[in-house]
């Protein structure tokens, strides 16, 4: 009965000589298995191998200059040539070569670069570059599942898969510790590569794995990559400044704890502009211009987007009183 009625709810059936009992076999689809190949298709031909070598030059009369070569991975950006890379990779190189998934190699200029985020930025001359996909919305999770794309131990491309175990900083106030955090491996040669998520759009440039002074500790799963958002805004300074420039208030800071949000402020380091300005330890920070605040990341993210030279009103509580203090943000010292 139940074929009867498939047979007369789906009329493709009647001309195909199918038996009722067939139609069953029919309708029985095999699932089709989880795959990434697609993300990886878009995505793969964006991430470049780079080779840099360094010509060392031995002081003892007579030694023949040595070459170094270091290996590491690339990210193309923008289809005008500009590749987002480590910058450990690239660090005092004398010639950058970047290798294309397929097959051209050409000779990369060095931008600039941002040791705090350990980003660089090179240029190359080529037409037709292909450009990994980017969301200027995307926001990592934790639980996403993430692929690594790179060039590990120059074994060419390949991909490693894991998840986001804990999410990164967009502010150019962030630290090391504050990047984004997954269990994807990230061996030597992956630096600089790419970090997609399931839909081939880049969620950050691979970094590092986790490494500790104590070599007896036995640390696995614990690898980091700059976020997009946070590799993005610094790829754009060093575009236009060839380096990041950023705000600094020379303070200690934590979180507020009072019934204000914010950050409270411990040390004041000499000669900063907070001690110019008048900010004191113990003075609770909750808004900067129209900006309230929520904790001390976001305030530092505030101070270290400003131009050296703009001046920020500071809304603080200090002794149950309310002042307005103007503070003359300089750049962050050499």
């Amino acid at each position: 009965m139940l074929a009867v009625v498939l047979l007369l709810l789906v009329p493709d059936f009647r001309g195909k000589n199918i038996s009722p009992w067939q139609i069953f076999n029919l309708t029985e689809q095999k699932p089709q298995p989880l795959s990434y190949a697609k993300a990886v298709r878009l995505a793969g031909p964006a991430v470049v191998n780079i080779y840099s070598e360094d010509i060392q030059v031995d002081p003892i009369y007579g030694r023949q200059p040595r070459k170094v070569t270091r290996l590491g991975s690339g990210v193309i950006m923008h289809n005008q040539g500009y590749i987002l890379t480590n910058f450990h990779v690239v660090q005092s190189a004398d010639l950058i070569v970047v290798v294309l998934q397929r097959g051209q190699e050409l000779h990369a200029e060095l931008i600039g670069y941002d040791t705090l985020t350990d980003l660089a930025v090179l240029k190359v001359q080529a037409s037709n570059l292909p450009v990994i996909p980017q969301s200027s919305t995307l926001t990592a999770q934790v639980g996403d599942v993430v692929l690594a794309i790179g060039n590990p131990l120059n074994l060419g491309q390949t991909v490693t898969q894991g998840i986001v175990s804990a999410t990164g900083q967009s502010g150019l106030s962030t630290s090391y510790l504050q990047f984004l955090q997954m269990d994807a491996a990230i061996n030597e040669g992956n630096s600089g590569g790419a970090l997609i998520n399931s839909n081939g759009e880049l969620v950050g440039i691979n970094s590092r794995k986790f490494t500790q002074a104590n070599s007896n500790l036995n640390i696995q799963g614990i690898f980091f990559a700059v976020p997009y958002q946070l590799a993005h805004k610094i790829m754009l300074k060093i575009i236009e400044h060839g380096r990041v420039i950023r705000g600094w208030l020379g303070v200690e800071a934590n979180d507020s704890v009072a019934s204000l949000k914010g950050f409270v402020i411990g040390a004041v380091t000499p000669n900063s502009p907070a001690m110019k300005a008048g900010l004191k330890s113990g003075d609770v920070v909750y808004q900067i211009d129209d900006i309230p605040l929520q904790n001390v990341k976001q305030g530092l993210d505030v101070v270290a987007e400003a131009t050296p030279g703009s001046v920020l009103n500071f809304r603080v509580s200090r002794d149950n009183q309310q002042l307005v203090i103007p503070v003359t943000i300089a750049e962050v010292p050499n």
